[in-house]
């Protein structure tokens, strides 16, 4: 055997940098009909290779040490594809285990787990016109629409059982296609045993699961998915490892792949043993992991799970379950550096790919470059705005306006990190019910709701994730045994949701506003945002042409007539989206075209609008036409540009513009919300006195806003920027929140 010196695949993984480790380590055809095998295993005492080919006898196949770095490897004949084998390894105290190949490319389907000798080369792909342009794009810039599914779980055959890769091609892509949606995001592929876990409990890091197929089967899968321009994100789990007998646990008759430390070593709530983050060796083999389905299968980022898992050493731990790294934080400091490296490891080879971390405290610089300090990730799942939103879509509307801040307070740290408006699998099991069963209310103001907060999600900063079933509004929780109610499609409410997300997913990918200037202040500016009384809010974002939608959200079942705001361009606009259209199964009301107001400035703009907002309801109005001479007011750099007046002829009919309410209707409507009535319907309110403001502020522990609402915010305070890392006792980011973040 060579020495260690001249062997530079070995030396890399015992040094922690092999990030390709899979083409050395694993079943490779060595020439002569014969196939190499190495495993990693520095504390056995002896190892071999076992299998139908040699009886699982122990003693036809001995594996030898090469040199002392903790790898075995021996030669085999008489392989054939599909042949199944393990290792047979004695470890340090004399017991033995039968463990499949950690760098397995094919493993039997459960509940058997020995894994499969297979060829992973050969693969003709038919995706480079994807590729190419993928090279092009960016993605920072770009649309993001993700649609999340379990694969087992989105459709089934009559029988219940699950569609194979094929079959699945077959049936999602026209599907995601019809319905606007950019990419697909799969609960983990990895090889797993336990059907329960979802794919979170991983033994095969390098195989796609034999439940569907086999691994050139899920490469045709993703080939076809490019074909037709549709990305493919697949969940990644490095925090940790399942317990099974076969798997990495206990690997080598002691710690192996586990931090020794069951204070480290072990998520007792999970049942499953952390990564030994330090250790050179599980270094390789975890960053090989994420390099390989980029590189052999094409996948277009990973969704990596439970990093703040990862990050914080006291994680789900009590005290004294737990011990300090050696400055005496709770951060694991090991964990940082192994996604760093990880991140740029990925970024040097495949500068476009996805790392999204599913993080969910305020660990700053989630998603900045590391060169810059950051953990190297290119988004973030901002999981602080879904607690804040599914919280109040579930609140009683009467309630909300106690809660106004959750509907306001994730502009001040939209653009911190570049973020993915995640609503996903999580929010939608184990008792939590699903989505639609969330919002309060009737039947009828159940849709509304679920309406209303995928348009102003939709319009909110950041990318999109929705769970399957959620855009035809499925009333019973996920459940991964069975597969999504599509009979509901048969009830004109769910056929009408359903028509209402497609129509939505479709106006966000043809409308540049609501995603080129995704990850700077640039893209937006608040008209209103404090209007807690009446739980309205209203906000402007922006291309960088200049050209503009207003969104105006009402979030109480009350009609709101003649509500005014101010607008940026004096001319005539026309509501080019409402969520109340009978399409979808609202009353149909509109605003149809109308004109700006100059005697009424308000919202530090100079003129303004009366609006009717429907109830519990999303409007997106747009300038049809400026007014001839009239120099509209320009508020930053970003609006010299004039925005390009819509040729386009409204796509309803106009509407008659309901009269006036009556003083009793306009207070009946006032104490639906236990609101006093307006005295003078589409004036603008007098500004509230120092106490209300305090009592605002007071909401959300805050000091009232200074500036005039509807003017672009500044750079936060330093106080205000400190805040989001106090709920981890760490420094805030030095960089100024607002700036555009490099990209990777």
């Amino acid at each position: 055997m060579p020495e260690k010196k001249d062997n530079l695949a070995l030396y890399l993984f015992n040094q922690g940098t092999n990030y390709r480790a899979y083409q050395y380590l694993g079943s490779h055809p060595c020439g002569d009909g014969k196939v190499v095998f190495r495993t990693w295993a520095p504390n056995a005492q002896s190892v071999s290779l076992v299998g139908d080919f040699n009886g699982w006898d122990p003693s036809v196949s001995p594996m030898k040490r090469v040199d002392d770095s903790g790898i075995w490897e021996c030669c085999a004949g008489n392989i054939k594809e599909y042949d199944i084998y393990k290792y047979h390894i004695e470890g340090a105290d004399g017991s033995v285990r039968m463990k499949s190949d950690p760098y397995g490319y094919h493993f039997e389907t459960r509940p058997n787990n020995a894994t499969r000798y297979y060829d992973i080369e050969g693969y003709n792909w038919n995706d480079g016109e994807w590729r190419s342009r993928k090279d092009a794009d960016k993605h920072l810039n770009r649309p993001m629409n993700i649609y999340e599914l379990h694969f087992a779980s989105w459709r089934t055959y009559p029988d219940g059982n699950p569609f194979s890769y094929s079959k699945m091609a077959d049936e999602l892509i026209p599907y995601v296609k019809e319905m606007g949606y950019t990419h697909v995001e799969l609960l983990p592929m990895t090889e797993y045993p336990f059907d329960g876990s979802w794919g979170y409990q991983v033994t095969g890091y390098f195989a796609p699961t034999s439940r569907y197929g086999t691994p050139k089967d899920f490469m045709n899968f993703v080939d076809r998915m490019h074909q037709n321009g549709i990305g493919v994100i697949m969940d990644w789990v490095p925090a940790h490892f399942p317990k099974d007998a076969h798997g990495l646990y206990m690997y080598d008759g002691g710690p192996c792949y586990e931090y020794a430390d069951s204070r480290k070593g072990e998520h007792k709530e999970w049942g499953t043993n952390v990564f030994d983050f330090g250790r050179p060796e599980v270094r390789s083999f975890l960053i090989s992991s994420a390099v390989f389905w980029l590189d052999k299968f094409h996948v277009d980022g990973l969704r990596v799970d439970a990093v703040a898992s990862m990050l914080y050493l006291d994680y789900n731990r009590r005290d004294g379950e737990w011990i300090a790294n050696q400055y005496g934080g709770h951060e694991n400091l090991e964990a940082i550096e192994f996604l760093r490296a990880c991140n740029t490891a990925v970024f040097k080879d495949f500068p476009n790919a996805l790392m999204i971390a599913e993080e969910s405290t305020a660990w700053p610089m989630v998603s900045k470059p590391v060169e810059d300090g950051g953990l190297g990730f290119n988004y973030k799942w901002n999981m602080g705005w879904m607690n804040d939103m599914l919280r109040y879509m579930s609140l009683d509307p009467v309630m909300r306006k106690g809660s106004h801040n959750a509907i306001t307070f994730s502009f001040f740290y939209a653009f911190s990190e570049n973020f993915v408006l995640a609503v996903s699998h999580d929010e939608v099991v184990h008792g939590k019910c699903s989505l639609i069963e969330k919002m309060p209310g009737t039947y009828e103001e159940k849709f509304a709701g679920l309406r209303t907060f995928f348009a102003y999600s939709m319009a909110h900063p950041g990318k999109k994730l929705q769970f399957m079933g959620q855009e035809f509004a499925q009333f019973k929780e996920w459940d991964f045994k069975t597969g999504l109610d599509w009979v509901l499609l048969e009830f004109p409410a769910h056929r009408q949701m359903l028509e209402f997300t497609k129509a939505l997913n479709h106006f966000y990918l043809d409308t540049r506003p609501f995603w080129e200037n995704d990850v700077s202040w640039e893209g937006f500016e608040w008209i209103s945002p404090d209007d807690y009384t009446q739980s309205v809010i209203a906000f402007r974002r922006k291309d960088t042409s200049g050209k503009e939608v207003i969104v105006v959200c009402n979030f109480c079942p009350v009609f709101r007539e003649n509500y005014r705001i101010g607008l940026p361009w004096a001319g005539t606009y026309e509501e080019i989206f409402s969520t109340d259209e009978a399409r979808f199964g609202g009353s149909g009301m509109t605003n149809s075209v109308f004109a700006t107001d100059d005697d009424q400035p308000m919202h530090g703009l100079e003129q303004s609008a009366a609006l009717n907002l429907p109830p519990m309801s999303v409007i997106y109005l747009q300038l049809k036409k400026k007014k001839p001479g009239r120099k509209a007011r320009k508020t930053n750099d970003a609006e010299k540009a004039e925005p390009e007046a819509s040729d386009a002829a409204p796509k309803k009919k106009p509407g008659r513009k309901p009269k006036a309410e009556t003083q009793a209707a306009k207070a009946e409507s006032a104490a639906a919300t236990d609101e006093p009535a307006p005295k003078k319907p589409g004036r603008k309110p007098k500004a509230e006195t120092q106490a209300a403001k305090a009592e605002s502020a007071a909401a959300t522990d805050e000091p009232a806003p200074k500036k005039k609402p509807g003017r672009k915010p500044k750079a936060e305070t330093q106080e205000t920027k400190a805040e989001p890392a106090a709920a981890t006792d760490e420094p805030a980011p030095k960089k100024k929140p607002g700036r555009k973040p490099k990209t990777v």
